[in-house]
């Protein structure tokens, strides 16, 4: 026997934790896929010592750092900002996140709500239900519309190459330089107020990192064309949510579309929740569907096991 074979025949273990994916929808598709792994479910440890692998979103403080051979953390999850957010995790392991084709068109299927909801008149036609008001209004002009995203990666370049091919002139923001064919690309913090001065609609996927925090502040909102549409999807914590009121009420910002917050969920007296220009939605924009996401997770256990590179691993120093 080889040794890939020898590693893929060894029995081994991985704990799942998480307070708001359903155990019994993951557990199922995670053994389906990986029937030759053992799985615990925390708070159910076993013998601590056996477990290879945790897949986790939210863990408690302390629990990866109790498993004394644990090799590789799995997020639950495109971000990592809730494995980082435990004091006590092992340094040293790997953390990989989730990046599964299915998330990624959901998250590029609620970008495409967002804008079409207002570019279309939405808000204003639900008004007119509300008020029995018959009125139309005058398209706009989609070739002449430009939807502005922050951040490239593997869910940003999808909704900027969808947008692309609804006939939206399209601009892309990362933090170094990318490339994407019939994208206007743009790249570092000096170029980014000069990237959003054209876009009616700007949709937000970056991850959380110290640079990328409060990114979308006053002078980010001042920077768009007056009565600009933003689509929140990235993490709360990339808007500084005073300047969006702010940048709302003067009319500035002509509308929201939010599933991300600084504060999940917002308390009951945020502004946010009677807004007439806000539609907010509870962090859905892109769920982990375990029919999919189990695949990709067994096919990087796998890799481990034979002894390949892991795919996804989270570069720390860059913070995703």
């Amino acid at each position: 026997m080889i040794a890939g074979e020898q590693a893929l025949a060894k029995r081994s273990c991985m704990l799942f934790s998480s307070p708001d994916d359903p155990v019994d929808v993951w557990v199922p598709e995670l053994q389906r896929n990986l029937p030759e792994v053992e799985f615990r479910v925390a708070p159910e440890l076993g013998a601590a010592a056996d477990i290879d692998y945790a897949i986790v979103w939210k863990p408690p403080a302390g629990l990866l750092a109790s498993l004394p051979n644990l090799k590789v953390i799995f997020s639950i999850g495109a971000g990592i900002d809730h494995i980082l957010a435990d004091p006590e995790r092992p340094k040293a392991l790997p953390i990989v996140r989730m990046v599964d084709p299915y998330l990624r068109d959901m998250m590029c299927e609620y970008a495409l709500l967002g804008v079409l909801h207002f570019h279309r008149f939405m808000p204003e036609y639900q008004a007119d239900q509300q008020a029995r008001v018959w009125q139309r209004r005058w398209p706009h002009y989609t070739p002449e519309m430009t939807v502005g995203v922050l951040g490239l990666g593997e869910i940003g370049a999808k909704v900027a190459e969808s947008f692309r091919q609804l006939g939206f002139r399209v601009r892309g923001w990362s933090r170094g330089e990318k490339r994407l064919p019939g994208i206007e690309c743009f790249h570092g913090r000096a170029a980014l107020p000069v990237m959003l001065s054209a876009c009616h609609y700007l949709v937000c996927v970056l991850p959380l990192t110290g640079e990328t925090a409060g990114l979308l502040d006053a002078a980010a909102f001042a920077a768009l064309p007056r009565g600009a549409v933003v689509v929140s999807i990235g993490r709360g914590k990339h808007v500084v949510e005073p300047d969006l009121l702010s940048a709302l009420e003067s009319g500035q910002v002509g509308g929201a579309f939010l599933d991300v917050y600084a504060s999940e969920p917002p308390q009951p007296a945020h502004p946010f929740w009677r807004h007439p220009r806000v539609i907010m939605t509870p962090h859905i924009a892109g769920e982990i569907v375990p029919k999919s996401s189990a695949k990709v997770v067994a096919a990087n256990v796998r890799r481990h096991l034979a002894g390949e590179p892991i795919a996804h691993v989270v570069d720390l120093a860059r913070g995703y």
